[in-house]
């Protein structure tokens, strides 16, 4: 069954195929493509098409309208943090489930486990990254092998102020050396695509105009290689991440997320410190970031 979104009976997330490389395209452009449970679960089913699909060797994620991702799902009418969906992985339904362990189980789930095994996906996968790419958004990017960004995009993770350690996916000192990563994290700041890519963050900056060229063209030529060749060499690097603590390191980040969620509702009666999406971005432009 499609998954479709608010007020737009488009669906969620698309699906085409263009000689050997599967493109996957966010499709929340009114909301700058965030991320409610409809979409991660239509994502799940579109990445498990391509790579059960021998003709494509390649995938593409990238989002429809001005913005890559703003992130998680905070604040728009299609939020459905407490709806039931067709599960994924062994975790139990997160819904009606006390305390803490209602996003607990729902995050292991939706964010944490979904985004371990897209990274562990046998294709080569590219973010082609515009505009916004916050929070969430970087957890999309981040399971990617290879970033391609527009000039005008930029990268944040705001979520320090809600008195929280990063997003669940917590790839921070990995995708950066450690006092970036402190820094990204302290100030919530916008990080533009030339300082994402002096850092190593990105493969590539290209002007908006060409992204799409310029992503393709790389995918295509990806696409001409050994599928086996490439599949074992995502292996082993990724093998090799998770032996530099990759894994361990999420495992610890993700416990210390949860502690902040409960400490919040204890002392506020709200998961997110009082911040929604609205808050949220007031408070990236009030700091001229």
């Amino acid at each position: 069954m499609p998954e479709h979104n608010d007020k737009n009976p488009e669906p969620v997330v698309l699906y085409e195929v263009r000689e050997g490389v599967a493109l996957v395209t966010l499709n929340r452009p009114e909301y700058h493509n965030a991320q409610n449970s409809r979409m991660t679960y239509a994502l799940d089913a579109a990445f498990r098409r391509a790579c059960d699909d021998d003709g494509v060797k390649v995938i593409v994620l990238r989002g429809a309208g001005k913005h890559f991702s703003s992130g998680h799902d905070i604040g728009t009418p299609g939020r459905d943090v407490d709806q039931s969906f067709e599960r994924t992985s062994l975790w139990y339904d997160h819904v009606d489930k006390p305390g803490g362990e209602f996003l607990y189980a729902r995050e292991q789930e939706v964010y944490l486990g979904m985004c371990r095994r897209w990274r562990e996906m046998p294709k080569p996968t590219i973010a082609m990254v515009q505009g916004a790419c916050i929070a969430g958004g970087l957890m999309l990017a981040w399971v990617c092998d290879l970033i391609i960004a527009s000039d005008d995009a930029y990268f944040a993770d705001p979520v320090v102020r809600m008195g929280i350690p990063g997003v669940e996916y917590f790839a921070h000192v990995h995708e950066l050396n450690a006092r970036i990563a402190k820094e990204f994290l302290f100030l919530g700041e916008r990080m533009p695509a030339a300082r994402a890519l002096q850092m190593g963050m990105l493969n590539r900056v290209v002007p908006r105009a060409e992204l799409e060229r310029e992503t393709l063209d790389i995918a295509g030529r990806i696409a001409q290689m050994p599928r086996l060749g490439l599949q074992l060499s995502k292996q082993a690097v990724n093998n090799a991440e998770d032996l530099m603590g990759k894994r361990s390191s999420m495992d610890m980040a993700f416990g210390l997320h949860h502690f902040a969620h409960a400490h919040n509702e204890l002392v506020s009666g709200d998961r997110l410190g009082g911040y929604d999406a609205r808050a949220m971005a007031r408070s990236q432009r009030r700091e001229g970031a």
